[in-house]
């Protein structure tokens, strides 16, 4: 279908939204026709003036105004693009007038977001629109949870066909957390209810794939040789969203398992990891705490020039199956800004510009891009490496 711009950048003039915006003017191919998009003229002109001045010779990107609170609006930025990018959260408060439109105009969708209800609620609520129309919407194209989704396909493919498959990652990362990851996560924590009845709602309607198994491993591993010190499960978005790549390719196995850990070097960090994690879960059910914990880091604040120069993560994989063990290695630069907007901003070519595998509705960034992503990364400071294989 012909739309008016390949690309259109939601929340361009957020400081995510600005990184990913300046990484698509350096990076993107100069036949883009592109627009940036949010509901200040003003702030979008001088963002544009910025990109001039990386390239004077590229074409710059349009302009678009467009409110989250604005359905038409809205509607609009979907029928004009082939693929939307948004950076407008916490989602649960601002994206789904976006995923909506996405899906009845079948137009392709990535986003930044971590919050599991919300993208659970949209698949129940827009997956059925998005298959009929054709589009893609693909959540958690960033650091939630490309390295790890990205990371456990490729470890996948470094074992065997047609077998039981287990795979553990440990992520260990420096870096800082963004406001707006702070602000998904404490609405996370003040709703757990909420959250629970969402993901049982998907998954009466969902089902499982038909005749395979596929599962998140909730066995603890206080110790690994291979994460070089100690773990703690880590209950994020990210296994929810590898065991549904999982669900959706039968390369992963009959019988596939994921297990997902924080690493640390010292007991006393992980011990404190998981205090401090206890401690925020329980002030995000208090009101009066949760906006002191909000005002911390607004929504929109951004990193230091030095926090992203000195920033990093990587994510080491052990899979096993069929008589043999991998170890491979996902890395990159500072998570919480950098490397996201990067990512994000390949997810968003990816779709644009690559001969992909036919999908439609909901699906994951490996579903929907796999291995083509996979090859894009590298641009963006990201690395996939097989560190080691064993035969058992």
């Amino acid at each position: 279908m012909e739309r008016g711009h390949d690309i259109v950048l939601f929340g361009a003039t957020g400081y995510t939204g600005a990184l990913t915006a300046e990484y698509l003017a350096t990076n993107a191919p100069r036949e883009l026709r592109w627009a940036v998009a949010g509901r200040d003229r003003d702030k979008l002109e001088a963002l544009r003036a910025e990109l001039a001045e990386i390239d004077p010779d590229r074409p710059l990107p349009d302009l678009l105004l467009a409110d989250a609170g604005d359905a038409a609006s809205i509607r609009n930025l979907a029928a004009s693009a082939r693929v939307v990018v948004t950076t407008v959260g916490p989602y649960s408060e601002y994206g789904e007038p976006l995923v909506a439109a996405c899906a009845a105009e079948g137009t392709d969708y990535v986003d930044l977001c971590g919050e599991p209800a919300f993208v659970d609620r949209m698949y129940v609520r827009h997956h059925a629109t998005a298959e009929r129309t054709g589009a893609r919407i693909v959540h958690a194209c960033g650091f939630d949870s490309v390295p790890h989704d990205l990371g456990v396909l490729f470890t996948v493919g470094q074992l065997p066909e047609g077998v039981p498959l287990h795979v553990e990652g440990f992520v260990r990362a420096r870096g800082t957390v963004s406001g707006g990851t702070l602000h998904s996560a404490l609405g996370a924590f003040a709703d757990p209810a909420g959250m629970l009845a969402a993901a049982r709602e998907r998954r009466a309607l969902e089902g499982r794939p038909e005749g395979r198994r596929v599962r998140i491993d909730q066995r603890g591993r206080p110790r690994t040789r291979l994460a070089r010190g100690w773990t703690v499960p880590l209950p994020t978005l990210d296994p929810q969203v590898v065991v549904r790549s999982a669900a959706a390719s039968e390369r992963y196995g009959p019988d596939f398992s994921y297990g997902h850990y924080a690493a640390f070097r010292r007991l006393a960090s992980a011990a404190g990891a998981v205090g401090g994690a206890a401690g925020v879960m329980a002030a995000a059910q208090v009101p009066p705490l949760r906006e002191r914990l909000g005002a911390l880091r607004p929504s929109g604040a951004g990193a230091t020039e030095e926090e992203l120069a000195n920033g990093w993560f990587t994510v080491h994989f052990a899979g096993s199956g069929g008589g043999r063990r991998v170890h491979t290695l996902v890395s990159g630069g500072e998570p919480g800004y950098a490397a996201t907007s990067g990512m994000l901003a390949e997810s968003a070519l990816c779709l644009w510009q690559d001969e992909l595998p036919p999908t439609s509705g909901q699906v994951t960034p490996a579903t929907a891009m796999g291995e083509s992503l996979i090859r894009r990364l590298p641009r963006a400071g990201v690395e996939f490496e097989v560190l080691r294989t064993f035969e058992d």
